[in-house]
């Protein structure tokens, strides 16, 4: 067996060797001695690594690679074609016959997996704007985690939602669920800790991201309930708790970043229905107006950003076949572009929200889980890690902050998510100066 570029870690082989021997999750907890729970975990971080949609393909591919040893269930395969028996001999027995078309359709799987490889990697990247297709193994259980709190759940779960803070409110807007695209505004009084609705926003959307200038969220693009890409931009009134239609943008696009900088909004990459992108747009609500500035330094969606006294973070992202730990800073005053030092690992799917000189990046691993969350501080230029409440992929949160307040909504971990969390971020002490004498 191969260790070349093998991104199984060794319990991982141990579980998927007895996903291909026809264990149940059950038999899997039994045998090794673990919990259900974290058998459904292992499984979820195979499927994020091998990026398989079933336990076949999964197993397919690991055995292609030589990151599994199948090695039995090739001597079953070897003796699938035996000389024809006498009539005089007993037919096979149930067992046999069960073992046999296992490794029937393992040997058949095998050989075509470079077509089914091929076909997978030219995929059009739209089919990433889902999760439907996802296997669905279960939420995982909430772990404990420093400086993290849980909040009344959303009313029902949610991925590839735009989550904004505004005054003393978090607005949840559409996103993706059981139920398929949500046009659901979703208002959290952070007083009262509970969730009310909103007026729905006129269009359904997913993979998408708003944010706020002043009492009103601005909505770009997004994914439609059909897979298509729109170029619509909605504008909610939390005053009025209405929605209007604005300028749209210059071209459709959906799972791209956004941040809002000195009453402007300015947004990053994308996908624009065929392709992701590099664009940089940005939107003047005085005068209704979109305009391009310079280019992002690499194509990609799924990124996220966060703005900065002077300057605007944009860090992660997927292309369709590698994620991202770039981290650069845009100067919209120059419009120019510096890099900064890179995530401690690739996040495509992730949120982020700033927070004084700290930028906190939420969730994401697309290709690869991780346990941890991160923090830049800008500084320093260096990224530290943080701890995380769900552990493993933490795919497409609605991330936010309020003050030292790093909120994170939903997303997808192994199912749709309803959690509400929330980080304290920068703890802020004020020492005085000088003292009085007595």
């Amino acid at each position: 067996m191969t260790d070349d570029a093998n991104p199984l870690s060794k319990r991982e082989q141990e579980i998927l060797e007895l996903v291909a021997r026809g264990l149940s999750n059950q038999e899997i907890a039994r045998d090794l001695v673990i919990t259900l729970n974290t058998v459904k975990v292992h499984l979820r971080n195979i499927f994020a690594k091998l990026e398989a949609n079933s336990r076949t393909e999964a197993i397919v591919k690991a055995a292609q690679a030589g990151w599994i040893n199948v090695s039995g269930l090739e001597e079953v395969a070897e003796a699938a074609a035996p000389a024809p028996l006498p009539p005089a001999e007993p037919a096979l027995a149930r067992w046999q016959r069960i073992y046999f078309f296992a490794a029937a359709a393992l040997v058949l799987a095998i050989l075509l997996l470079p077509a089914l490889l091929a076909r997978g990697s030219s995929r059009a990247a739209g089919s990433d704007l889902s999760d439907a297709g996802r296997p669905r193994l279960g939420a995982p259980q909430r772990v404990e985690a420093s400086r993290w709190t849980s909040l009344a759940p959303l009313p029902e779960p949610r991925s590839r939602l735009a989550l904004v803070a505004i005054e003393e409110r978090l607005a949840a807007i559409g996103g993706e669920g059981p139920a398929g695209v949500s046009a659901a505004t979703l208002l959290y009084d952070t007083a009262a800790n509970g969730w009310l609705p909103g007026a729905d926003k006129p269009t359904a959307v997913a993979n998408v991201q708003a944010a706020a200038i002043g009492q009103r969220i601005y909505v770009p693009g997004g994914a439609t309930a059909d897979g298509a890409v729109s170029p619509v931009l909605e504008v909610y009134d939390l005053a009025a708790d209405a929605w209007s239609v604005q300028a749209p943008l210059p071209s459709p696009l959906a799972a791209f970043a956004l941040a809002s900088f000195k009453g402007q909004l300015y947004l990053f990459g994308g996908w624009d229905g065929a392709r992701y992108v590099d664009d940089v747009w940005v939107y003047d609500p005085a005068a209704d107006a979109w305009s391009s500035r310079s280019p992002a330094p690499h194509r990609a969606g799924f990124a996220a950003a966060a703005a900065l006294a002077d300057r605007i973070v944009l860090a992660g992202g997927f292309d369709g076949r590698q994620e991202y730990a770039a981290c650069n800073a845009y100067y919209p005053a120059e419009d120019r572009w510096e890099a900064c030092a890179p995530m401690n690992l690739p996040r495509g799917g992730l949120g982020m929200a700033a927070d004084g000189a700290s930028v906190y990046a939420i969730g994401g691993g697309w290709q690869r889980a991780a346990n941890f969350n991160e923090r830049y501080d800008s500084l320093t230029n260096t990224w530290s890690s943080i701890p995380s409440p769900v552990q493993g992929q933490w795919l497409f949160p609605g991330v936010a902050g309020r003050g030292s307040l790093i909120y994170a909504v939903g997303g997808w971990s192994g199912d749709f998510l309803d959690t509400t969390e929330v980080f304290q971020g920068t703890f802020r002490a004020f020492i005085p100066l000088s003292t009085r004498d007595q």
